[in-house]
């Protein structure tokens, strides 16, 4: 049996009878959807469960984190498919090449190291901690090279034994010729017994099942790991691209039909006099972040992380805004009509 092939497409098939491919991306894809969303909210001090998200809003957010980390894992295993055809067609040459010897003991010493790396991350803090995605890649990567040094080895062993070069007679005639003397022939026992071993016995294939199933869990939990972290990071960066750039976002001007008590610094409350006036308060320095769940997530012009407060107002009858320009490109009026 060809573990090599027939071992994960074995699993694939297992694992595709258990869990339809779609539901499981669809649910990878609302996790981190829900982690990007979380923690740009919480750049705010806002709790992103009461926005009440869809689970199309979660997936429309969650193609923002993943964009790079597909994009790299991507490309990464494609040069890595390429660079083991050619290996595999020196494999297929009349000898093993010789840097197998050097490859081989290179991939297993750094793919274990990494992986120890990796590994030892999920159950302390490191140093491999303080880069972003790092630890979860080392044990993703250390894995996969112990994986690969695995089988190249399993390869080079099933290998067909490649017959000695045949001796040649010191007058000139091939000592291997017709008519030569069967004894002469230059081989020795031990060049019999070398070209007459067996191959290496073939492993029962649940075996090979459940080895395959440990290392693409183990992948798999690294670059969910790391796509997780990149996520969050994400989220936060956006939130603070958003503040870096609010005087270039649209005015959101808020109407109640009562006072609403807003306390935020540069947020002005006006009352408005006309007894019949549907909205008798107005509010002022305010942009909208988004609306989602029947809610508004408004923020003030002068928000800053130190003192800043985010508004979630319920949409309903008793409020409603009035979208104009920044601020920064028209001029308020100090007594603004309601």
């Amino acid at each position: 049996m060809n573990e090599g092939s027939t071992g994960p497409r074995r699993l694939g098939s297992i694992v595709g009878a258990l869990v339809a491919p779609t539901s499981l991306v669809t649910g990878l894809l609302y996790y981190f959807g829900y982690y990007h969303a979380y923690w740009f909210f919480a750049y705010f001090g806002v709790n992103s469960t009461v926005l009440d998200f869809s689970t199309a809003d979660y997936l429309r957010r969650s193609l923002d984190a993943l964009w790079v980390p597909m994009t790299v894992t991507a490309a990464v295993g494609l040069l890595a498919f390429w660079g083991h055809d050619l290996l595999r067609g020196r494999l297929t040459a009349e000898a093993p090449p010789q840097v197998l010897q050097y490859a081989v003991p290179t991939l297993t010493g750094v793919g274990f190291l990494l992986a120890l790396g990796g590994f030892w991350s999920t159950l302390t803090e490191t140093f491999l901690s303080r880069i972003l995605a790092l630890a979860p890649l080392s044990l993703s990567v250390g894995v996969t090279l112990l994986a690969y040094a695995l089988h190249l080895r399993r390869a080079v062993a099933a290998a067909p034994p490649h017959p000695p070069p045949a001796a040649v007679d010191p007058s000139g005639d091939d000592a291997g010729s017709p008519g030569s003397d069967p004894d002469s022939v230059g081989t020795t026992d031990d060049d019999t017994a070398s070209s007459t071993r067996l191959a290496p016995a073939a492993r029962p294939e649940w075996a090979a099942l459940v080895e395959w199933a440990v290392v693409f869990v183990l992948i798999g939990l690294g670059l969910v790991w790391a796509a997780n972290d990149y996520a969050a990071s994400v989220g936060e960066s956006r939130a603070r691209t958003f503040v870096a750039q609010i005087a270039d976002y649209p005015s959101a001007v808020l109407y109640s039909e009562r006072s609403l008590s807003i306390s935020a610094p540069g947020v002005r409350e006006t009352r408005c006099h006309d007894p019949k006036a549907a909205y008798a308060y107005r509010y002022d320095g305010l942009t909208l972040i988004l609306r989602s769940g029947n809610q508004y997530v408004l923020l003030p012009y002068q928000w800053t992380r130190a003192d800043g407060v985010a508004l979630v107002v319920p949409q309903s009858d008793s409020v409603r805004l009035e979208f104009g320009p920044p601020p920064n490109l028209r001029a308020v009026a100090q007594n603004p009509m309601c």
